[in-house]
């Protein structure tokens, strides 16, 4: 294949990609919005999630003017300084404009997962009123505008970025100077799922321990004036933040893996650099295929519609990276070395295996059928607090598996990558960046489920609050219930994507500092500063996670206040002819989220600064600060990916004890146990105390690890 018909394919892929994202959103806007009441509860939803993004976009928009200037000017005012002077020419504006268009995509790729599910919802409840199959695809193909647009502008923007700076020429260079754009990303990304995450388990716990147990009514149910706040959240957490979230993921294992492939030049060529984005493009039209091959019959579980286009989005991936493979990855011309090819598909084999393990260990843990949740539904016998140590137990019990899944791939990856090069430098790390890219294939469809989740929540939602026929919320039940599964999903790949990626990541840094320095940096913890630099980095993790947490926990006392107020205050609330103030409550939770996510968003941020700068004075011998931020990255790394695993798996199995116990199979003596309950109201308690859990403080992690990388990646040149 002519290297320079690569990046006009991937191009061609990507807009072709944002042309079928537009046509699917068209199909879905066509729908039927149901009746004037349903419309009603959908608009509220709507206002509510489009006041928090604008207001959280433009608090963003102004860090992110400050930081894209606080990098400029550093690579300004040292632009002759040797480390920088040999990253190219143009270097500062280089690395700004990418930051800056890595952060705009970021926002852009999160407002188009809300935009959509914001729509879609009512569509989806609707038609669930005619057909189940109906609804799922609608739900899907809401979720897939997000999933596609997504991947598609992270190729547009390193692909473009990357003819722009004329990397097909300045190949050694521009890799480094778009790291930039990977930042951009990071940051935004952070923020968003940090604001998202904050606003949506603030208003769930405050509607549910107020609502569910001490009013006793029923999830959703219109008396609740934080149920609109609740179904917001959805909006801005999982579509909003997830987008932008997955965006970020995206962006960032794309340059480290070009960055990675400079090394391997003499083998390759320019093949090893853009194998990345040709094997990403290819994905996309992976997941096109499987989400229009959807469908379900009505008696049917729609989880096993989803899992059939998921499979056949793995099966036509695969066979796209084995095309993107064998058409890049092979020697150039006067090369001596002999390349076995076979073995890096071999490669992204694993790497696509790794995800299905990940999806596979996150249901046994999070699924109601399986001993984990079945054992915390057992422990809310006796009351909340057993509950809570059993979800505790198996939220630490759930990172064994995934770990040694994490640590054979990316040893059979590295194994593979040196029998495909022997004797080459770097082929072994090449070999893990190809597993990355192979598990990452299928990111499309992955979110398009993500999206899936929130839109069939608020459908259930909508259904209930507008008083429909309980056949018709049975329907809504059943896709809320896939819903959750899916995002569960979504959370265990995204991490396992993020520890695979990390390693990548964290690579490509060391491979950076050599290529300034012309030193190889080794990580030595018996040096006290690279020591204390990993103790920093994993306190770090710990100290995020608790700012997340409390967050959440503040917002909630303001919401559940409001609500008992209301309550207090209008007692016609509760007979039903005194309307909650819905507004109230979403502006609270709105402020509320603003305001928290900033703190544990510059920590975050300036940590690894502040440790590679300060610590550079430390030693005249080596490259202390350089070496001091790679032990703080990977010690964080190494935290991260075990904390956001208990946390993700943790909190999903709370909420599903939560619901195995609503669903009427779980019984106490031989006698069904359900809503009301007192093992329900204790599984209620635990389930607010694994939604920070899972739905803040774990998938901000998975935005941590990365944003840690790439700022290193950015502001390498200061730590030397």
């Amino acid at each position: 294949m002519p290297i320079d018909t690569v990046l006009p394919l991937v191009i061609g892929i990507s807009l072709l990609s944002l042309g079928v994202a537009w046509v699917l959103a068209r199909q879905v806007l066509a729908a039927d919005t149901g009746t004037p009441g349903m419309r009603q509860i959908s608009d509220a939803i709507r206002e509510g999630a489009e006041a928090f993004l604008s207001r959280q976009y433009r608090t963003i928009g102004m860090l992110s003017i400050v930081a894209a200037a606080a990098i400029f000017g550093f690579y300004f005012f040292n632009r002759d300084v040797k480390n920088i002077e040999q990253m190219g020419e143009g270097t500062f504006w280089k690395v700004t404009l990418s930051f800056l268009i890595g952060a705009a995509c970021s926002a852009t790729a999160g407002f188009i997962g809300m935009f959509v599910s914001i729509r879609a919802n009512v569509r989806t409840a609707t038609a669930a009123m005619t057909s189940l199959n109906k609804a799922l695809q609608i739900a899907l193909r809401g979720g897939a505008v997000s999933g596609l647009a997504v991947v598609a502008m992270s190729l547009l923007g390193v692909g473009g970025l990357f003819w722009l700076f004329d990397g097909m020429h300045n190949y050694q260079h521009v890799p480094l100077q778009i790291v930039g754009f990977g930042f951009g990303a990071s940051f935004v990304a952070l923020f968003a799922q940090l604001g998202g995450g904050i606003y949506t388990k603030a208003a769930d716990v405050g509607a549910d321990l107020v609502g569910k147990v001490e009013a006793g009514i029923p999830e959703d149910d219109p008396r609740n004036p934080a149920v609109i706040a609740d179904l917001v959240g959805d909006n801005v957490g999982d579509c909003a933040g997830r987008g932008a979230d997955l965006f970020e993921s995206t962006a960032a294992e794309n340059v480290g893996a070009m960055i990675l492939g400079i090394a391997l030049f003499p083998v390759f060529g320019l093949g090893g650099i853009l194998f990345p984005l040709l094997a990403r493009a290819f994905g996309l039209i992976a997941t096109i295929a499987g989400v229009y091959t959807v469908k379900c019959r009505e008696d049917e579980d729609p989880m096993s519609a989803l899992n059939r286009g998921y499979f056949i989005t793995t099966v036509l991936a695969m066979i796209g990276f084995a095309a993107a493979v064998y058409l890049l990855l092979r020697p150039v011309e006067g090369s001596t070395i002999t390349a076995h090819s076979g073995y890096l598909l071999g490669a992204g084999v694993v790497g696509i295996l790794t995800a299905y393990a990940f999806v596979w260990i996150t249901q046994y843990y999070t699924e109601y059928k399986y001993r984990p949740v079945q054992s915390i539904a057992e422990a809310s016998r006796t009351g909340p607090a057993t509950n809570v140590i059993a979800g505790l137990a198996v939220g630490m019990e759930c990172t064994g598996l995934p770990v040694i899944v994490i640590s054979a791939a990316l040893m059979a990856a590295y194994k593979l990558g040196q029998l495909a090069l022997p004797g080459v430098a770097g082929a072994g790390l090449y070999g893990t960046a190809v597993a990355t890219m192979g598990m990452l294939a299928p990111c499309a469809y992955i979110l398009a489920m993500d999206t899936f989740g929130p839109i069939t929540d608020n459908a259930g939602g909508i259904i209930e609050m507008s008083g429909q026929p309980e056949e018709i919320r049975q329907k809504t039940d059943r896709l809320d219930a896939v819903g959750n599964t899916t995002k569960a999903l979504t959370k265990g790949y995204a991490i396992g994507s993020a520890a695979l990626a990390a390693f990548l990541l964290f690579r490509a840094y060391l491979d950076e500092v050599m290529k300034i320095t012309g030193q190889d940096i080794k990580v030595d913890l018996t040096r006290v500063p690279v020591f204390v630099g990993g103790l920093l980095g994993a306190t770090l993790v710990f100290v995020f996670s608790s700012l997340a947490i409390k967050a959440v926990g503040k917002a909630a006392q303001s919401v559940i206040t409001e609500v008992r107020r209301q309550f207090k205050e209008k007692p016609g609330i509760m007979q039903g002819t005194d309307k909650p103030d819905y507004a109230h409550c979403v502006d609270i939770v709105t402020k509320g989220a603003l305001r928290a996510m900033v703190a544990p968003g510059l920590l975050a941020v300036l940590a690894p600064v502040a440790v590679g700068f300060s610590f550079k004075f430390l030693s005249p011998w080596g490259q202390i600060g350089a070496e001091s931020v790679a032990g703080l990255l990977m010690v964080g790394t190494i935290a991260g990916i075990l904390m956001a695993m208990f946390m993700n798996n943790g909190g999903g199995a709370w909420d599903n004890a939560k619901k195995y116990i609503e669903s009427g199979k779980f019984t106490v003596d031989g006698v069904v146990v359900g809503k009301k309950s007192e093992p329900h109201k204790a599984a209620v308690v635990g389930d607010t105390v694994g939604d920070p859990f899972k739905d803040t403080a774990g998938p901000s992690l998975h935005v941590l690890i990365k944003l840690l990388s790439t700022i290193t990646l950015v502001l390498a040149p200061l730590f030397l």
